[in-house]
């Protein structure tokens, strides 16, 4: 029969039939459908949690209309980019779920082995551990603020495929911030545990979950609880004690030089660095609407020029001047107001836009020990500093004389802020800089206090760009107070669903 004539009851009747659906569930990762529609923009994971990631924060400018609404923090209970990023991914979640009992039912039948199907089982949870963390750190306020006690988001792992599982959706309240970490923990630990460390298949294992996936994102999940002693057990599992850093899980480790997680061709990136990312391609891949290369992108390049690095980043000079990456990964061209900005180059098949959308990359991984590292310590951790450098290294255009010492740091807090200055740099246009906003915003050494103030919209011409000179943001800042810290829950969702309790102020 056709595969579209397959149902939730006959999906799981065959193990080709179960592969495909495991498949679906990381379709449904990559391209949901946007407004309602059947064009695909790369809901939750496929671009736009990169976009949206990233157009929440300063360190990119908004150059037209397109995110101005995310850029200017003007957004209601319809606003697209916030229904489309809920609808997804809490439809990916229904669909794992529904899968989950599908691969376990497979597997008490024999259609599947019981380690297959277990394995397929555990795939899911990473992406719904994932999926709900997402939720998390863009509706909630972050579990710093009052131990996780404020409001969460639904956590759902049961299948809703009929009218019973509906009323039991409509009786789960939104809970706290604390429910939700325990259980996306939950669900991460048991993928842990039963994920391969490699996949079977060339460059499989980037866009299929495997054990350090689990575990680095355990680490991110872990660091936004400020449970540093967790990070550091994690990240200890996939990084030895001393360099060169090659994970004894996987032997995931960083590229030689900086671009070496976005240098492949047509924007195919398996490398040993590229721990996890979304699997875009030709046939398969996010609309113009929506592509990485498309919106990031420069015109010049046949990209639309929508988002361009802001000066905030590119003057500061806690980004050296003659840092590499500044020519390898970024370039000057046209924009979508017939003007000039400076762009990045990781996302580049911009006639095809088959780039895979990166989630975690080793550095990360690295970046991510040493902040716990440097917080946990007494005094400055050389621990800290020597993974520090080994992504910041790599950059440089002469380590031995540019490279952190001990004594580059007065104190440890010079160091956790080297830290973080470092994940902006490294991961501009990979979509993390909300994620730190968010969780450090009631971290008294390191807030921003709320949303910072950004480049006006629209901002463009080259000679706003020069590294080392003052650049004065002209959108003001919002606080941390404000409502607008946090996106409202769409209104379809708390109107059909009035057990779930809309943000305050929309």
């Amino acid at each position: 029969s056709s595969y579209t004539a397959i149902t939730d009851a006959t999906a799981f009747e065959t193990a080709d039939r179960c592969l495909l659906a495991l498949n679906g569930v990381y379709d449904a990762a990559q391209s949901g459908p946007y407004a309602g529609g059947t064009e695909r923009r790369g809901y939750p994971f496929g671009s736009a949690n990169i976009e949206q990631g990233d157009c929440r924060g300063e360190d990119v400018i908004n150059i037209a209309a397109f995110y101005q609404i995310t850029y200017q923090a003007t957004y209601n209970g319809t606003s697209a980019n916030c229904v489309a990023l809920w609808d997804n991914t809490y439809g990916m979640i229904n669909k794992i779920n529904i899968s989950i009992d599908g691969f376990k039912g497979a597997g008490t039948s024999g259609i599947l082995t019981a380690a297959v199907a277990t394995q397929y089982e555990a795939e899911c949870r990473f992406l719904r551990a994932m999926g709900h963390h997402e939720l998390v750190i863009h509706w909630c306020r972050p579990y710093l603020d009052g131990n996780g006690d404020k409001p969460g988001v639904p956590y759902r792992d049961f299948a809703v495929n009929g009218t019973g599982p509906v009323d039991q959706l409509r009786s789960i309240p939104r809970g706290t911030v604390a429910q939700d970490y325990q259980k996306i923990l939950a669900d991460l630990d048991f993928a842990e545990a039963n994920l391969p460390a490699l996949q079977t298949g060339t460059g499989v294992s980037t866009y299929r979950a495997t054990k350090a996936a689990a575990i680095a994102l355990k680490m991110r999940v872990k660091m936004h609880m400020g449970d540093w002693n967790g990070v550091i057990a994690e990240g200890n599992k996939l990084v030895p004690a001393a360099g060169p850093f090659v994970s004894p899980i996987g032997g995931w480790t960083l590229t030689p030089t900086p671009d070496g997680a976005f240098s492949a061709s047509f924007g195919v990136n398996i490398s040993k660095e590229n721990v996890f990312s979304i699997k875009n391609d030709p046939l398969d891949a996010p609309s113009v609407n929506g592509s990485l290369p498309g919106q990031f992108g420069s015109a010049t390049l046949l990209g639309r020029g929508l988002v361009a690095v802001s000066p905030i980043i590119w003057n500061n000079t806690n980004w050296k001047c003659d840092d590499k990456r500044r020519t390898l990964l970024y370039v000057s061209g046209g924009n979508a107001n017939a003007s000039q900005s400076y762009f990045t180059t990781k996302y580049h098949d911009y006639v095809t836009r088959g780039d895979y959308a990166p989630q975690i990359r080793y550095a990360e991984i690295l970046l991510t020990l040493a902040e716990a590292e440097a917080r946990n310590a007494s005094g400055v951790s050389q621990r800290a500093i020597d993974l520090l450098n080994a992504v910041r290294n790599r950059a440089l255009a002469d380590p031995a004389t540019q490279q952190y010492t001990a004594a580059s740091f007065a104190d440890k807090v010079a160091l956790v802020k080297a830290i973080l200055w470092e994940r902006r740099i490294e991961f501009l246009f990979e979509g993390k800089r909300w994620g730190d906003i968010s969780r450090l915003a009631n971290d008294a050494n390191y807030t921003t206090g709320g949303i910072p103030a950004k480049a006006v919209n629209g901002a463009a011409g080259l000679a706003i760009y020069a590294c080392g000179t003052a650049y004065t943001p002209g959108q003001a800042a919002i606080p941390y107070a404000d409502f607008r810290f946090l996106w409202p829950i769409p209104t379809d969702e708390v109107t059909q669903n009035p057990i779930i309790v809309q943000n305050p102020g929309y």
